[in-house]
């Protein structure tokens, strides 16, 4: 079977999730150009395609959001069909799809099996029997749990597809840079002799770090680094950044809502530091190699910072908002069983300091009393 990938020269890679997922299976993409000199289009969601034109081993995009996806716009039966005819027309000789430990393939599998694509490659726990034409069992979370870069390595590797260059990449372009300085020019920012980030914002409330912990953060690190601190965000998370502002003071700016990706990408490839919460923004940072402090609530151990330097600091997800996906329980119950308070801001500064000593001077006390783990 592998020799009939050898020839796929036109393959769809199925990546539903949202912009840190595309982003981590990206090294994934790049082993699949590199063995078998082929095009990529990928399927994924509207937020997921935000990122795409910033990673250059994707040729085309198709933007849908399945209905078996977690997404705010998830489309209708008709619509589905109508994708299904739209892939036929690309003729793919294969699909790959990428999943989290706790998705089931087999809804993307069945779309691609009614899409007349001859090779299908997923991991699953079940015999999808015709559904996939190369089936690799899946074993995490039960057996082992690895990164999820590694994962995706691993699915394509099964069919013979490798890289030497397993790091995450972005590309950012020049006008996105002279943009992105012109607008905190305008709002009178000024980041000539360098800046931090805090990126606040969560895609899920299950991962929130509290509002008066970020204005304290903001304050300490503002008065340790005389550096503007910069709150990052979408225009859905101004009200938040806007209300942190307010009570930190001097020197804190918020500009949620005021750049677009690539203007983005390229302040986080010249900020001297990054304190977010484990969102997009961790990948991206990795993807620049900006230092980055993560505040990391303990929903799934794939996705740590990759191969960058990092300090993650997690704290435990509230019983509340724990998800009822069993898999996920199984290594709520197996990984996280132990309950952890969300780390201090003087935590914070010090894992700052652990990563760029020259940017906060001074001794510090070592980290106590919280599992911080640092990537290297």
């Amino acid at each position: 079977m592998m020799d009939k990938w050898k020839t796929c020269k036109n393959i769809l890679c199925i990546r539903a999730d949202n912009m840190g997922d595309v982003i981590m299976s990206s090294p994934a993409f790049r082993a699949l150009k590199e063995t078998f000199g082929c095009r990529i289009t990928l399927l994924t969601s509207s937020m997921g395609s935000l990122i795409t034109p910033f990673i250059k081993e994707i040729d085309e995009t198709i933007v849908f959001d399945l209905p078996w996806i977690k997404t705010n716009n998830a489309n209708e039966t008709d619509e589905c069909f109508q994708l299904i005819e739209k892939l036929k027309t690309y003729q793919f000789e294969a699909a790959i799809i990428f999943t989290v430990y706790s998705q089931n393939p087999l809804p993307t599998a069945l779309l691609a099996y009614m899409a007349n694509i001859p090779l299908r490659l997923a991991y699953c726990r079940e015999n999808p029997y015709a559904l996939l034409t190369d089936w690799v069992a899946d074993r995490e979370p039960y057996t082992f749990i690895q990164h999820q870069v590694e994962r995706d390595l691993s699915l394509v590797k099964h069919i013979g597809a490798t890289t030497n260059d397993d790091k995450l990449h972005l590309s950012f372009y020049e006008n996105d840079h002279a943009s992105c300085s012109q607008k905190l020019s305008a709002r009178s920012i000024n980041v000539d002799d360098g800046f931090i980030i805090l990126h606040p914002g969560v895609s899920e409330k299950k991962r929130e770090y509290p509002t008066e912990l970020w204005i304290e953060t903001a304050q300490l690190l503002q008065e340790k680094t005389g550096k503007p601190i910069l709150l990052s965000g979408s225009s859905a998370e101004k009200n938040l950044t806007d209300n942190i502002q307010q009570y930190a003071g001097d020197g804190v700016y918020s500009i949620a809502g005021l750049l677009n990706i690539g203007e983005f990408i390229s302040l986080l490839a010249h900020a001297q530091l990054i304190v977010t919460v484990n969102t997009a923004t961790v990948h991206i940072a990795a993807a620049m190699q900006t230092p980055a402090v993560v505040l990391y609530a303990q929903t799934n151990p794939q996705h740590e910072p990759w191969k960058t330097k990092a300090a993650v600091l997690s704290y435990s997800v509230p019983v509340d908002l724990q998800s009822k996906n069993e898999v996920i329980q199984f290594v709520n119950k197996h990984c996280y069983s132990l309950h952890i308070k969300y780390p201090s801001p003087q935590q914070i500064m010090e894992a700052a300091w652990s990563l760029n000593n020259a940017l906060i001077p001074g001794t510090l006390s070592s980290i106590k009393n919280i599992p911080v783990s640092y990537h290297y």
